[in-house]
């Protein structure tokens, strides 16, 4: 089991540890419904320094990432970040990812914890062109400070305007007294803030320097099971629940990152199922009725017949019903469509619905 460099911070501060990804990490402190609330109301801090950070860099960079990812990274400039998906030969997904690009010729891959030496030797097995890689997933560490109090409580920790980096855009700089610091206005909850990267000897100042900073709007540090629960409420895909070397990003409602415009790997099959259709999507639902969809439940049809399963499920704490994302046949996709969670003995009803489940 691994620990990041804030693990004995966190078992200082009486949070309820869990192996996760490989990694020891505090799953909550206070509790799930409070943590979740703060950071919608709020600002929060997770420590996620679990995540993986390839550096790939050269004049071949571009032409792997490229050749490895569905999204455009010739579009990205300096300083903008792009979600994407790394695809597989067969129609899956290898992993989704944020690619940042650093400067010319050199771009920062994050990648899940779960899938680093995965993702690194599947990048590596694509690497013809000669592009330099390195992986400094054990050098670096990642807080997510998250919510909209974020940059008025941060702001005092850094000489750039956190107001004008824009969503999916950052900045290399100072914060709490460290240089070369990325400042990337990106995360995984939909209540803004940013994601601090910075090496693994200079967290603990940060960490330190940010619950000072934000001591006056009401900062807390918070688990994974309410970073779960906010990315839930956005629709967010989890790899390992709602997408996986099984689901294509057709499927998944990813084509908004799958572009045609180059060459990639599988892209002509993903190609295909753009044009042609699938059988199944990815839909979110809200239960009609009380009750909580937990991953690996079934969804029924109204004669009772298995047509899919729950990957993701939870009662949202801002919603308060229960909601959840899962694989159905394509004619039951639209919004409104009926369908049935099955919870033990019963078929819950649940109605397709338009996401995100949280309308800001």
């Amino acid at each position: 089991m691994k620990n990041t460099a804030l693990t004995e911070t966190h078992i200082a501060l009486g949070a309820k540890m869990v192996p996760f990804a490989g990694y020891n990490m505090p799953v909550q402190y206070e509790g799930v419904n409070i943590e979740h609330e703060t950071v919608r109301n709020a600002v929060g801090v997770f420590d996620v320094s679990h995540m993986g950070e390839f550096l790939i860099e050269g004049e071949h960079a571009l032409a792997l990432i490229q050749k490895v990812s569905t999204n455009d990274a010739s579009k990205l400039t300096i300083g903008k970040a792009q979600y994407s998906c790394m695809p597989n030969d067969n129609g899956g997904i290898v992993d989704d990812l944020i690619i940042y690009k650093i400067k010319d010729e050199q771009y920062l891959l994050v990648v899940n914890a779960s899938n680093i030496d995965k993702d690194w030797n599947w990048i590596q097995s694509k690497n013809d062109v000669g592009a330099d890689m390195r992986n400094l997933s054990d050098e670096y560490s990642l807080l997510a400070i998250q919510g909209p109090k974020a940059i008025e409580a941060m702001q005092s920790l850094t000489s750039h305007d956190l107001s004008a980096i824009k969503f999916y855009s950052f900045e290399v700089g100072d914060f709490a007294g460290i240089d070369n610091v990325i400042i990337s206005a990106t995360g995984y909850t939909g209540s803004g803030g940013f994601e601090i990267y910075v090496k693994n000897e200079d967290v603990q100042q940060v960490w330190d320097k940010v619950f000072e900073a934000g001591a006056d709007f009401g900062i807390k540090p918070i688990g994974l099971a309410a970073r779960d629960t906010l990315r839930l409420e956005m629709g967010y895909c989890l790899y390992g629940n709602d997408i996986d070397d099984t689901t294509s990003p057709i499927e998944a409602g990813l084509g908004w990152i799958t572009k045609f415009t180059k060459d990639f790997t599988n892209s002509e099959a993903l190609k295909a199922q753009k044009e042609n259709g699938v059988t199944r999507k990815l839909v979110a639902f809200e239960l009609d009725e009380r009750g909580i969809p937990r991953q690996g439940y079934d969804i029924v049809d109204a004669e009772g017949n298995k047509i899919g399963n729950v990957t993701s499920g939870t009662m949202s704490p801002s919603l308060g019903k229960g909601i959840g994302l899962g694989y159905v046949p394509t004619e039951l996709t639209g919004l409104e469509s009926k369908i049935y969670i099955q919870i033990r003995k019963n078929a819950v009803p649940a109605t397709v619905v338009k996401l995100p489940f949280y309308k800001v």
